[in-house]
């Protein structure tokens, strides 16, 4: 019942503005105009502490429900109200919790604050665990006879619907309960996984070819795995994964316990496997996994063609694994400050419209972002909408490169989202599917990416944004399909009664990857040491949620395509998709906006946009070839 639409991407892993900073500063240095205003939520930690008492002193009414809940209309009504206000509330308690312990994952306090909100969650679960069965042992027109008779049910239409749709998944009351009770120690791998990677895993420091210290944590990393000198490339990889090798048995017992979690799930609500159970609650057929998992092994050729063009532009014999975040066009370092950034997508989303463009002058405005990284705070990026009647807020770890200027449009898109659902549904359907979500941010990258190739001619850089692109591509789709097919894997193995460790883990990743860089073939290397990459993923915590980045990719790049090119309604469309919140199944609403997911035809067309601009690379490599023969 909790809204807390939290979305962070892998793929925005940065740090600190190098343009700036070559440390990270403390946070109390930061011009408070680029902080984030939490105040907007709660005035201070005493006013979350007062409204937290206040809640919890509200669970009880709850009960009063109980063997009730359909004894009439009114009856239902009223206590879909109280379960709306009492989720509506927690989210914006836990918001304010979880958002003040990214600030400094150190601080205990606010830790404390968010573990004291995943025991209210699970205390009030415990206590409403029999709103689902006593719901479920109903009927489509019991309950459509009541919502006729009582409009006011009307925003809880889906919910009850969706429950009805799952009844063969629900339990007695008694089990229910017992599934409540277990959430809280159900969350505890990911818990630890993240504050033992975040706070305190020894990570290296290393000296680079030009005296700099580098320290790889896993922001660190980030930043210099992408440096020009190849051994110090090789240098930060090893060091760097050398770390999480220290620690392999660790991080599979974690891990191991996370998809232990998932299959307990399954199991006890009668579903085929993990898959069915993570994809059934926003009715997505295990179909269109399977599908994209096929897809994409169908086209390593295209990814491969990536590769091989990264290894001509290095101008290396052989491409390794430690290359692929190499930049490819040496005369060209993109980097842009803040305020830049800014203007930059504030122009890439004119096709949308003013009302979307000025929504997106409020965050900047408002103190709606977070922008600098500091010691301690969460690494990455998200967009947090979780708070229905205050604003979107978001976490970012600028650093002034091109890539946080698109992580800064990908996760506006999330805020935009979450902007206009909540300000266009109730409560109840505002909030959204993660399977719709990384629509909404990579169609602000889509959007960003054409801006900035209609007003940039010059080789070079047309060169370094089409790799720029393509690196999007090779993350987005192939990378998060790769982790996809991996997490299916690890589960199959799991539910088919095979023991996971730390080393069983890597090589189950590492064969994967080898097939995906085509290392068998020379493509791209994959040494046997990268193997404990997955370990540095933090969305495996998060089961099944990786391969959404894929198919959030092809349909906005079909969104896109028709926005750039003026089809008629289309903008008018897209908006209707950001505002629609829950009130459909994501593949639905999807299908309203003219993306059929059930189908290839999104992948093919991302597969084909990929293969111009390939084309395109080639063309301007060709000339840079035949000039410099001429010379």
């Amino acid at each position: 019942m909790l809204r807390t639409a939290i979305s962070w991407t892998l793929l925005t892993l940065v740090i600190l503005p190098a343009a700036v900073l070559g440390q990270a500063r403390e946070r109390a240095e930061a011009p408070v105009e680029q902080t984030w205003n939490l105040a907007d939520i709660y005035p201070s930690d005493e006013a979350w502490a007062k409204a937290k008492d206040e809640l919890a002193g509200q669970f009880d009414k709850i009960l009063a429900f109980k063997g009730k809940v359909l004894e009439s209309p009114q009856k239902l009504l009223e206590c879909m109200e109280l379960n709306s206000r009492i989720a509506k509330e927690a989210a914006r308690l836990y918001c304010y919790a979880s958002m003040k312990s990214d600030e400094d994952t150190r601080v205990s306090k606010y830790q404390g604050m968010t573990q004291q909100m995943r025991q209210l969650l699970t205390d009030y679960g415990t206590k409403a665990s029999f709103l689902g069965p006593e719901i479920a042992a109903s009927d489509e027109a019991t309950i459509d006879a009541m919502i006729a008779k009582e409009p006011g049910l009307k925003p809880y239409t889906m919910f009850l619907h969706d429950v009805l749709r799952t009844k063969a998944h629900r339990l007695s009351i008694p089990e229910e309960k017992i599934l409540a009770q277990a959430g809280l120690m159900a969350s505890s791998p990911r818990v630890i996984n993240s504050i033992f990677s975040n706070a305190e895993l020894p990570f290296p420091e290393i000296t680079l070819s030009n005296g700099e210290k580098a320290k790889l944590d896993v922001a660190g990393y980030c930043r210099f795995r992408a440096e020009p000198n190849r051994d110090d490339r090789r240098a930060v990889f090893n060091a760097f994964f050398g770390a999480l090798r220290d620690y392999e048995q660790t991080f599979g017992a974690q891990m191991a316990g996370e998809v232990n979690k998932d299959m307990f799930y399954a199991r006890a609500r009668k579903y085929d496997s993990s898959l069915h159970n993570a994809l059934d609650q926003d009715n997505i057929p295990v179909a269109v996994y399977h599908s994209l998992v096929e897809n994409v092994n169908k086209s390593l050729p295209t990814l491969h063609r990536m590769l091989r063009l990264k290894k001509r532009m290095l101008g290396v014999e052989q491409l390794e694994y430690a290359d692929v975040y190499a930049p490819t066009v040496k005369k060209v370092d993109l980097k842009y400050t803040y305020p830049e950034s800014r203007d930059a997508v504030l122009t890439a989303v004119k096709p949308l419209g003013p009302d979307y463009g000025q929504a997106i002058r409020r965050a900047f405005d408002e103190r709606w972002i977070d922008v600098y990284p500091s010691p301690g705070k969460r690494p990455g990026a998200y967009s947090n909408g979780g708070c229905y009647d205050v604003h979107p807020y978001i976490l970012l770890n600028y650093n002034g490169r091109y890539e946080d200027l698109t992580t800064l449009a990908h996760e506006l898109g999330h805020t935009m989202h979450s902007y206009h659902s909540n300000k266009t549904q109730p409560f109840p359907t505002a909030d959204y599917s993660i399977f719709v979500a990384e629509v909404a941010s990579t169609l602000n990258e889509a959007l960003l990416m054409g801006h900035m190739l209609e007003t940039i001619k010059d080789d070079d850089t047309r060169l370094s944004l089409l790799m720029s692109y393509l690196d999007g591509v090779r993350q987005t789709v192939f990378r998060q399909t790769q982790f996809a097919e991996f997490e299916l894997a690890l589960h199959e193995k799991a539910e088919g009664g095979a023991p996971l460790t730390g080393d069983v883990i890597s090589q189950m990743y590492g064969d994967i990857a080898r097939k995906y860089y085509g290392n068998d073939a020379g493509v791209c290397t994959f040494d046997k040491k990268y193997d404990i990459e997955w370990a540095f993923v933090p969305h495996f915590y998060y089961d099944y949620y990786v391969y959404q980045y894929s198919t959030s990719f092809t349909a906005s790049t079909a969104l896109a395509e028709r926005i750039l090119s003026g089809e008629p309604g289309a903008v008018e469309k897209t908006i209707r998709f950001l505002s629609a919140g829950g009130s459909k199944y994501p593949i639905d609403i999807l299908k309203d906006a003219g993306v059929d997911m059930t189908t290839s035809e999104p992948f093919e067309k991302t597969m084909a946009k990929a293969n111009r601009v390939m084309d395109e690379i080639e063309k301007i490599l060709d000339k840079k070839d035949k000039a410099q023969a001429g010379k």
